[in-house]
């Protein structure tokens, strides 16, 4: 039986000016604004009411920028951890895990937290809409999105750097109104993004727009309310792996919108944000006290990015210095940039998996690290909250109970096409 749901009001804010306008369908910016700002949100609903776990994802529609509700979704989550807690000393260690772990109630066919964001990217989507979705991902958002949008007939082009499509499994075959082109070997996610702004120059196609889409970073978000609703207060520290920062940003959005809600203390968590050394952009940048993202030589970027085992957090042009991005949101609620070696990481996911007993994406993995030294340095005190977001899991179980297939590529297209080599391989896929 298909449950409705009944959208909750809202109008967008621009959080660089404070103006408020109402959403055209699918705005990413205001029109009004001369310096570049996210927008967020300003929902009518001030206190949230939490569906049923039937609902998936959309329990958390109070706070979703959508129109319907798609099929499929599962919720984040929370749950207090003995296992690692009593291995850190911690006495407030709470665990979202996003991912696949039916014994928890997380069902997550792609097992990473992606899907909670094209869930709410998908259902804010207007029904009439036919234009082509683009997404460009390092391999999570894209396999989220081919699911998600392959189960809810959605139209969707996909650019992903061919070195990461090992990441584009499926436990079912992926529908035809989904496309996927690569940018050839050699090649990471900025190319892939940059294919994909090509590809939204052509009439018919419309950016997914990333952090800009409220509806991606508010799917996201439902981590924290998760975790929050679960707990009954907000915690006093929040732990997560970033590529872009986009889930950060997310989770201080939703931050503010429970202080406002009044029921759950009126604190900000501490952004405990990591990556994967080499590969240090927004760490880097953290630690000079720099808005501006620090310069990065393209070549040895992607000599780092092939080093580190967590490729999903390869992101070279996060939404950072952006009004209302990563570094007003460290800014404000306080915090740090942390960075785990492979080695590090793939330690404490073996850690992860002794004491709570499955398994954890190597992004994942790069946060529990972060926590292990946050301890070992007294950063964090046994009895502090603690929000540790693992943003995928399972998987290593979900393939070995099910029979997995891949998606190949449509087309293989050298780093930097010419705009009309794209136009006419495009036209003819979605013709």
């Amino acid at each position: 039986m298909t449950k409705s749901i009944e959208p909750t009001p809202y109008v967008l804010e621009c959080v660089n000016s404070g103006m408020q306008f109402n959403d055209k369908g699918w705005s990413l910016d205001s029109e009004f604004e001369k310096e570049p700002s996210l927008i967020r949100a300003i929902y009518a609903k001030k206190q949230i009411e939490i569906k049923d776990a039937s609902y998936g994802v959309f329990r958390f529609a109070d706070w979703l920028p959508v129109h319907k509700m798609l099929q499929g979704s599962s919720a984040p989550v929370t749950y207090k951890s003995e296992g690692l807690a009593k291995h850190l000393g911690l006495n407030n260690l709470y665990i979202t895990f996003s991912g696949y772990w039916p014994e928890k109630g997380a069902n997550f066919r792609t097992c990473s937290f992606k899907e909670t964001e094209a869930y709410a990217v998908g259902g804010r989507l207007k029904s009439d809409n036919k234009s082509i979705l683009v997404v460009a991902s390092a391999g999570n958002t894209a396999r989220a999105f081919a699911r998600v949008c392959s189960d809810n007939n959605i139209p969707l082009l996909l650019c992903v750097p061919e070195d990461n499509i090992g990441a584009l499994w499926f436990d079912a075959p992926i529908k035809d109104n989904v496309k996927l082109v690569v940018t050839k070997s050699g090649s990471d996610y900025f190319d892939a993004i940059h294919l994909s702004n090509l590809a939204c120059q052509i009439n018919g196609f419309i950016a997914e727009g990333g952090a800009k889409n409220v509806a991606r970073r508010d799917g996201m978000g439902t981590t924290t309310l998760s975790a929050v609703t679960e707990i009954g207060r907000i915690p006093d520290y929040y732990f997560q792996a970033i590529g872009s920062g986009t889930g950060a940003i997310a989770a201080w959005e939703a931050n503010l919108r429970l202080i406002q809600d009044g029921r759950f203390g009126n604190n900000l968590m501490k952004l405990m944000v990591s990556q994967n050394a080499p590969f240090l952009p927004i760490h880097d940048a953290w630690k000079a006290n720099s808005r501006p993202m620090l310069p990065l030589d393209d070549d040895v970027a992607r000599k780092q990015v092939e080093e580190i085992d967590a490729k999903v957090l390869s992101n070279r042009k996060p939404p950072y210095s952006v009004y209302g991005g990563l570094y007003d949101a460290m800014k404000h609620a306080g915090g740090d940039v942390l960075s785990a070696t492979n080695e590090e990481s793939i330690e404490a996911g073996n850690i992860f998996k002794e004491t709570e007993g499955n398994d954890i994406h190597p992004a994942a993995a790069v946060a529990t690290a972060t926590l292990i030294q946050a301890v070992k340095q007294g950063t964090v005190k046994k009895d502090d909250c603690i929000m540790l977001n693992i943003t995928g899991g399972g998987e290593k179980r979900f393939k070995s109970e099910k029979e997995i297939v891949y998606l190949q590529p449509h087309h293989v297209f050298n780093i930097d096409p010419p705009m009309h080599v794209v136009q006419n391989v495009l036209t003819e896929l979605f013709k």
